[in-house]
């Protein structure tokens, strides 16, 4: 079974909170045990001196051992808790009153005895001879005779004695006290904990309906409230909120802009195969006639025939040839190639492209731009492209008699480029998708779509952008920049 991550963090709560309640309740026992220990061998320290100068436990041969048998003996029933030893120069006990078979060893480490007599701070643990590992606090006393050291007196300070009635104790009281507190402590603590751990997790939880409840096509989830904390929070979850948040918002952003790129990818394939029908129509149904009335054509009509074939097979050229660029403009096949030039030096040669064109409709080109106009910067082949799109588009669009006006004008770092035209204009309503799909003006289709994308995705390029400027004359303007190039 998965469990939550409230319920992962209430487990691990717990059980560390038992593991440092069971060490609280080792460590204050065991300081509560050297206390006492402290405390009985402090009080006792001199009851191992006093023994050696009351009492006669040597000759003039040494240690007395019956002597000190039936004295310990006597001692041990005054005080049970007390063990009294008589112990060799060497560690080696030499007189004892324990029970047959209850001694364990044989010799005591002397370095204990040295620090007691060296008034070490306490408690000195000391070793137990009734334990094969034990060890207990003590007391002692060296016992000399003609001036020599000839033993000592060992008394253990708590026995056997008294660590039975001891144990007894701690299993009814110590140890069941120790128990009720840890346990008490416990479940205060984790009652608290599993309290303190729902309300953190609470807006974890929120987030996570949050994110199940995820729609891409719909606004950001508003399961949660706006986070109240600042951007720069220490708070790891409104921070992970916040980054949700922004995340929700990109993607929806870049979903939106998927779909609506998608949509125009739809109109662009429609308008282009609308484009591509008529002249093709019109391409097919000409050389059909030719097919089947060549032999009763006159030769001025068959070349007749013959040019408008020609004209609708150049459109169909040109329309094809204007997808492949927008194609590789769009999906980063072209990148600029940065040089200097003059503007008005470009604005010249694209116009007599257009020249022989625009006198055929009797539309009038005209340029205006200040003397000495600072060089610009950028790709020359694609502004010149970007530049005579704007102008086919205008002469496309422009009526007989009318005019088309390329301005130039320096502002600050940069030079302003404006193609107006006195053509129909372009309703505020189509303003917004003008660089996107063809548009239609007055009932009739407007299909300045491709070659107005392939400008908008030019200047993109340059990171620039082109606008479509509102005046109150008749016809459209178009306006662009470019950065001036510096000098040196």
């Amino acid at each position: 079974m998965k469990l939550t991550v409230t319920q992962r963090l209430s487990l691990t709560f717990a059980l560390l909170l038992l593991l440092c309640s069971g060490m609280s309740a080792w460590i204050q026992l065991r300081s509560s045990r050297m206390h006492e220990m402290e405390v009985v061998q402090g009080l006792s320290r001199d009851l191992a001196s006093s023994i050696a100068r009351d009492t006669q436990l040597t000759d003039s041969h040494g240690l007395m051992p019956d002597a000190v048998r039936r004295l310990f003996d006597q001692l041990m029933l005054v005080n049970p808790s007390v063990e009294a030893y008589l112990v060799e120069p060497d560690g080696r006990i030499a007189g004892h009153a324990a029970p047959e078979g209850r001694l364990k060893r044989e010799r005591i480490d002397l370095e204990p005895v040295r620090s007691l007599l060296a008034d070490q701070p306490l408690p000195i643990l000391g070793d137990d001879p009734r334990s094969s590992d034990g060890r207990k606090v003590f007391s002692a006393a060296p016992l000399r005779v003609g001036g020599r050291d000839v033993g000592y007196v060992y008394v253990v300070l708590l026995g056997e004695a008294h660590d039975q009635l001891n144990a007894r104790g701690s299993k009814h009281a110590v140890l069941t006290t120790a128990l009720w507190s840890i346990a008490m402590v416990a479940f205060l603590c984790l009652v608290a904990g599993l309290t303190a751990f729902t309300f953190i997790t609470r807006p974890l939880r929120r987030l996570t309906q949050s994110v199940r409840g995820f729609d891409i096509n719909g606004p950001p989830p508003e399961l949660l409230p706006p986070p109240a904390i600042a951007v720069n929070s220490r708070d790891e979850i409104a921070v992970l909120d916040g980054a949700y948040r922004q995340m929700v918002g990109r993607i929806g952003e870049q979903w939106r802009a998927l779909t609506r790129q998608d949509q125009e990818r739809r109109e662009l394939i429609a308008n282009v195969s609308h484009d591509l029908r008529t002249p093709l129509s019109s391409l097919h149904g000409y050389l059909e006639t030719l097919l089947l009335k060549d032999a009763t054509l006159e030769p001025g009509e068959r070349r007749r025939y013959l040019h408008i074939a020609i004209d609708q097979s150049r459109k169909v050229g040109e329309l094809a040839q204007s997808l492949f660029e927008l194609a590789r403009l769009e999906y980063g096949f072209v990148q600029p190639d940065f040089e200097s030039f003059s503007m008005v030096d470009l604005v010249q040669d694209v116009f007599q492209k257009f020249e022989l064109r625009a006198e055929s409709r009797q539309v009038a080109l005209k340029a205006t731009f200040p003397p000495q106009l600072p060089p610009v910067r950028g790709d020359f082949g694609l502004i010149e492209r970007a530049l005579s799109n704007l102008l086919d588009n205008a002469l496309r669009h422009t009526p007989q008699g009318g005019a088309i006006e390329v301005t130039l004008t320096s502002t600050g770092n940069e030079l302003q480029v404006m193609v107006t035209d006195t053509g129909p204009g372009i309703a505020p309503e189509l303003r917004e998708a003008v660089f996107q799909r063809p548009f239609v003006v007055g009932g009739a289709r407007r299909d300045g779509g491709l070659g107005l994308r392939i400008v908008h995705r030019i200047l993109e390029l340059h990171e620039r952008s082109i606008e479509l400027v509102d005046s109150s004359d008749p016809g459209a303007s178009f306006r662009f920049s470019l950065p001036i190039a510096r000098l040196g």
